[in-house]
C-alpha cells in the first residue's frame, strides 16, 4: 500500500516564502504520507490579468521557496508534488515540481492551457513524462489537462499507476472534479489524485472537492470546500492489472488489449 495524501488549502499571492512555510507545516502535519500533491500555482497564486502581472508572481527553479520544500521532502522521505508559476528566461510556464528522495528535482509544465488567468500568458509544456519513484510509477497533469483523455491515456501506457492533478478549479468547473477525473481513472485504471485549492483571489473562488480516486472509480477519500488533508492507502497493484475478470473464461474485459490504434489516426490532427 501507497498513502496517498491531497492537501486543500488557500494561497497566499504573490508570496511564494510563505505558501512553502505552509506548505511545509502541512507536511509536517501528516506524517507517514508518502505521496503529497498540492494545488496548481500553490506557491505564487494564479489570478492575474495582464502579461506583466504573469511574471511579477512567476519564479524560478532555484527560487528558496521551492529549496525549502526539497529538503523536507529529503528528510521526511515524502514524495511531493507542488505547483508553481515558473519563469524560464523570457518564458513563463504553468509548472510542477516533483520532489522525490533520491532523485533531483523533476518538473511537469502543463500542455493544455485554457483562456484564464495566468495560462493566458505562458508557453504550453511539449512533453507527457512519466516518473519512477520508489513506490510506484507516477504521471502529472495540472487542472485543465484532465479535459483531454489522450493525456491520461499516455501516461497509463507508459505505466503510469496514479496520475497526480493539482488544480485551480474555479466555479463552474465542478464537472472536472466530480465526472472527468473518476473517468481518467476507470478508464485507464488508474489511480487519481486531485488537489483543488479554496477560497478567493483576486476575484476568482475555489470550490474545493479534491479526490483520491480508485482504478476502479471508488471515491477513497474527498473533500468538500474547506481546507484540509485527504488520505487514501493505495494499492499500486491494482493499477497494474489492466484485465478485469467477471467471469473466468467468459466475461473478461481489457483496457489495453482491446484498443484498436489503427482506427484512431484522426486523434493526432488538428482539425
Amino acid at each position: 500500500m501507497v498513502r496517498v495524501a491531497s492537501f486543500q488549502v488557500g494561497v497566499a499571492f504573490g508570496d511564494p516564502n510563505l505558501n512553502s512555510q505552509r506548505i511545509c507545516d502541512h507536511l509536517r502535519s501528516n506524517p507517514g504520507v508518502e505521496i503529497a500533491v498540492f494545488p496548481e500555482c500553490a506557491l505564487t497564486g494564479y489570478c492575474v490579468d495582464d502579461a506583466q502581472s504573469a511574471r511579477s508572481i512567476a519564479i524560478h527553479r532555484d527560487h528558496p521557496a521551492l529549496k525549502k520544500i526539497a529538503a523536507l521532502a529529503a528528510e521526511s522521505g515524502t514524495i511531493v508534488i507542488v505547483g508553481f508559476a515558473e519563469k524560464d528566461g523570457d518564458a513563463l510556464f504553468n509548472t510542477a515540481a516533483l520532489f522525490s528522495p533520491g532523485y533531483s528535482a523533476r518538473y511537469y509544465r502543463k500542455t493544455h492551457l485554457p483562456e484564464l488567468g495566468y495560462d493566458r500568458f505562458v508557453t504550453p509544456g511539449d512533453k507527457l513524462p512519466v516518473f519512477k519513484t520508489a513506490v510506484g510509477t507516477l504521471g502529472i497533469g495540472i487542472c485543465f489537462d484532465v479535459r483531454f483523455p489522450e493525456l491520461a491515456r499516455s501516461m497509463a501506457l507508459a505505466g503510469a499507476d496514479i496520475i497526480c492533478l493539482p488544480t485551480n478549479w474555479p466555479a463552474g468547473a465542478t464537472v472536472s472534479a466530480n465526472l472527468l477525473s473518476p473517468a481518467r481513472a476507470v478508464e485507464n485504471r488508474v489511480f487519481v489524485a486531485t488537489a483543488n485549492r479554496v477560497g478567493t483571489e483576486n476575484g476568482f473562488t475555489f470550490f474545493g472537492l479534491s479526490k483520491i480516486i480508485s482504478p476502479l472509480g471508488e471515491i477513497l477519500a474527498g473533500a468538500e470546500d474547506k481546507e484540509t488533508a485527504i488520505v487514501a492507502d493505495c494499492d499500486f497493484e491494482i493499477a497494474r492489472e489492466k484485465r478485469t475478470v467477471t467471469i473466468p473464461g467468459k466475461h473478461e474485459t481489457t483496457v489495453f488489449e482491446s484498443r484498436r490504434p489503427e482506427l484512431y489516426g484522426r486523434i493526432s490532427h488538428r482539425t
